[in-house]
């Protein structure tokens, strides 16, 4: 298999027969071997009735419906897990993107990186959505050390060593870039075409940009401490341990030579530091058993030619 194509889709019953058709104008003269994953992401409309009957027109169609709503990155998590290609590209399915732009972006690969990503250049979107993402862009290259213009961009190329070591979830998603950089990958940009929508709504508003950030800061934790939780909570529990030493330490002293010891707030404040350790101390320790023990699970509800 050469080429996986993963798109997750949320009632996106009116444009997924006319991206069908355009999947296949875009790669059937490439002449590449490719499989589409499509992942329905708790829709409430036709969505997955619409996936069932392009399913008998195009045997290269898969389909994954989850029970309810999980969010992209849950959609693109299985939909990476499946995938057999050597390459994997994602795609919105909402006809905003262009697949033609898929093997433009393969060659990039070609050339030696592992992740292209896509850069709407001209964004046909409202400038409540434009100015928000610029901003979000801005810091996030900051973050990353590397100058990405369209971090959250839904066509992407990744190598499938790409997709094998990225975890998912929660909103990671638009993240995408950042963790294949911290792990040594070699990602780039390459300007594409943006359009219009035409049919349904956006999924997305001005709330993201808040989230956006929340998940930034938690993805610099969890590099950092994700595989040593106990190097956090146990640096701050040290801190308190150390001030409840000295404070009790210095009332204890004052004890022995005076033989009176009066309750002060200082002192109270000395047992409460103390306190304070253990407790970070034992959410360390519990970082620690409970890392990579968790097994990422689905609610997948139906499948469409299930492996």
């Amino acid at each position: 298999m050469d080429l996986s194509l993963v798109i997750p889709v949320k009632e996106e019953s009116e444009n997924l027969p006319q991206l069908m058709k355009e999947i296949v104008a875009a790669l059937a003269p490439t002449g590449y071997e490719y499989e589409v994953i499509a992942i329905d992401d708790g829709s409430r409309d036709s969505t997955w009735e619409v996936l069932e009957q392009l399913s008998k027109e195009y045997g290269f169609l898969q389909g994954y419906r989850f029970q309810f709503n999980c969010g992209k990155a849950a959609a693109l998590a299985l939909g990476f897990s499946k995938a057999k290609g050597k390459f994997v590209a994602t795609l919105d399915g909402d006809l905003q993107d262009d697949p033609l732009e898929i093997p433009k972006m393969i060659k990039l690969l070609d050339e030696g990186y592992d992740l292209v990503s896509g850069w709407k250049i001209r964004r046909l979107d409202p400038w409540h959505k434009t100015w928000p993402s610029k901003l979000f862009n801005l810091t996030v290259s900051a973050v990353c050390g590397k100058r990405l213009h369209d971090f959250n961009c839904g066509i992407k190329v990744y190598r499938s060593s790409v997709v094998r070591f990225i975890q998912l979830y929660g909103d990671y998603h638009r993240f995408i870039p950042v963790m294949a950089k911290w792990q040594g990958f070699r990602i780039t940009e390459m300007p594409v075409a943006h359009r219009a929508r035409v049919h349904g709504v956006s999924k997305y508003g001005v709330s993201r940009l808040v989230s956006g950030f929340l998940d930034l800061v938690s993805l610099m934790f969890m590099k950092s401490f994700s595989a040593k939780p106990l190097h956090f909570f146990g640096l701050v529990g040290l801190i308190f341990m150390l001030l409840g030493l000295g404070i009790c330490g210095f009332f204890g002293y004052e004890w022995l030579q005076s033989g009176a010891l009066h309750v002060r707030p200082l002192l109270l404040a000395g047992g409460f530091s103390l306190v304070m350790s253990v407790q970070f101390f034992s959410l360390g320790l519990l970082g620690e058993m409970m890392n990579g023990s968790k097994k990422q699970t689905y609610p997948v509800a139906e499948t469409l030619r299930p492996e």
